[in-house]
């Protein structure tokens, strides 16, 4: 591995944060998600309610950005205001959409826009979902919509967020909605995410010259034993877990103009397979492990994977009541990009999970990644340290040190 020779990026480099609708708009009451969160006996420790009331507050949040140095937004669409029934879709829903990308144009910000990230409309849920095959073409539908109605001015599409978290969490392990433990099931929502980002992407790119691409959930994967044998089988459990969480969509991504890398932490594999963070291993407040490095790990495997698509790193970040540990964890995993740059690797740009502390799923908002706070009695947004010296990060293209 090469050592970079400057900390500067590759000019046209770009930075950003990004955002779920669902987590900062408030109020998405149509949606599984919103079921999920007042279902008696699921995991979720508190509704979303009005969570940032992004939906309202976008243009102060936008121009927000600008002033830290930022020139990219990820967002995301909510396809249950947009087509709340089967078929019926609100033009003031795409209008409101189309507002919130002039918004970021007009700030000299490029607006990525997700198409799906974690939440369904109640119809489509009430159809199977993601393990029935006709939502594929559902959300073809959908996002040819989308495409239509927000114009010429998105600068970037991303069919579906983490496709993997939704079909593992939600159709194997029974955590998000529709709460499922069923491994065949979960094998069928892969199979439809898959077939659902084809289609999107057919559709979108048949009236939109934006990069399309999708996200996804990665981890690095650290295999440990004393002993050949046991090496093998921590190998083995660390394949299937690839098989079965990145795998399909790594494949599906070829065809496309970038592909999102998201990544937080990594998995430690023995021999029977994952094993739980050890006592002199440095956590986050989401309990898993402080790992910076995770991400260039992450990186160098999407780029083998997909043969060498263009990426873009669409989310990566930390929980951390500490913003000083926040500013360590991103310059440490910054240098992991530039190390990957300095390999060849076609790494395009960098986007900080999240805007602003919000509603974190099942969690609810104890755990903030924001680089702002949000007083949600008042709605008061307080930029942090971190905002400022990651917008600094942004204006230079270049990585500062920690006390820059």
């Amino acid at each position: 591995m090469a050592s970079p020779q400057s900390k500067a990026f590759p000019k046209g480099f770009t930075w950003g944060t990004a955002t779920a609708a669902h987590q900062v708009e408030g109020n998405n009451w149509n949606n599984d998600w919103w079921d999920w969160e007042h279902t008696p006996g699921s995991p979720c420790v508190e509704p979303s309610g009005d969570t940032c009331d992004h939906f309202n507050r976008y243009p102060q949040d936008i121009a927000m950005l600008k002033s830290w140095g930022f020139d990219t937004y990820r967002f995301s669409v909510e396809w249950s205001r947009i087509e709340p029934e089967d078929g019926e879709f609100s033009q003031a829903a795409i209008d409101h959409y189309r507002k919130v990308v002039r918004c970021c144009r007009d700030n000299g910000i490029t607006p990525v826009v997700t198409l799906h990230h974690f939440t369904t409309p109640r119809w489509v849920a009430a159809l199977g979902g993601w393990g029935n095959d006709a939502t594929a073409d559902l959300f073809a539908r959908f996002s040819d919509k989308v495409a239509r109605g927000l114009g010429d001015e998105v600068g970037m599409w991303c069919t579906i967020n983490e496709p993997n978290m939704v079909s593992t969490i939600g159709y194997l392990l029974g955590e998000f909605p529709p709460g499922k433990k069923d491994r065949a099931l979960r094998l069928k929502a892969n199979e439809v995410f898959c077939a659902a980002h084809r289609k999107a992407r057919d559709a979108v790119k048949s009236v939109s010259k934006a990069p399309l691409g999708i996200t996804l959930a990665m981890q690095e994967y650290t295999i440990i034993g004393d002993n050949d044998d046991e090496l093998a089988q921590a190998a083995a459990h660390r394949d299937r877990a690839w098989a079965g969480l990145e795998d399909p969509f790594l494949e599906v991504a070829k065809g496309d103009d970038f592909f999102g890398v998201q990544t937080y932490t990594r998995e430690i594999m023995d021999k029977d397979g994952r094993t739980k963070p050890t006592s002199d291993m440095r956590l986050t407040i989401m309990g898993y492990e402080f790992r910076p490095s995770a991400l260039e790990a992450c990186i160098r495997r999407a780029w083998e994977q997909t043969n060498h698509v263009p990426l873009i790193v669409t989310e990566n970040g930390v929980a951390a009541t500490d913003d000083r540990e926040r500013i360590e964890f991103v310059h440490d995993a910054l240098d992991g990009v530039l190390n990957c740059i300095a390999d060849g690797i076609d790494v395009r740009g960098y986007t900080y999970w999240t805007l602003m502390d919000n509603f974190e799923w099942t969690r609810g908002y104890a755990p903030i990644f924001g680089l702002c706070a949000v007083d949600r009695s008042t709605q008061v947004r307080t930029p942090k340290p971190s905002a400022h010296w990651l917008g600094r990060v942004a204006q230079a293209n270049a990585l500062l040190g920690i006390n820059d």
